[in-house]
């Protein structure tokens, strides 16, 4: 699943430290533009800056269809037991 969702992001570009807090506005300009920028200190990743934006309703509907697939590959969880938090509770005190 997030295999697939990183496959349609830009590689990320790596920063120091140091140069993220000089260059803070025309590293939130790129990043605004939908590039992606890991922040390191002493050559170690320690954070990442994503755009804010919302994620494309595609990638929405594959995650809530693999959820669905887990769930109906649960063994011994009745079909109408399958959507509700509860059904799943009482299929893991079970099992």
């Amino acid at each position: 699943m997030a295999a697939s969702i990183r496959k349609t992001l830009r590689p990320a570009a790596s920063v120091g430290a140091f140069h993220a807090k000089s260059h803070l506005s025309q590293l939130l300009e790129r990043v605004s533009q939908g590039e992606e920028s890991i922040i390191a200190k002493h050559h170690r990743p320690v954070a990442r800056l994503v755009p804010a934006g919302r994620p494309a309703r595609a990638q929405v509907t594959s995650i809530f269809q693999q959820i669905d697939a887990l769930r109906q590959s649960l063994p011994g969880v009745k079909s109408r037991d399958k959507t509700s938090l509860k059904g799943l509770i009482e299929h893991g005190r079970r099992s």
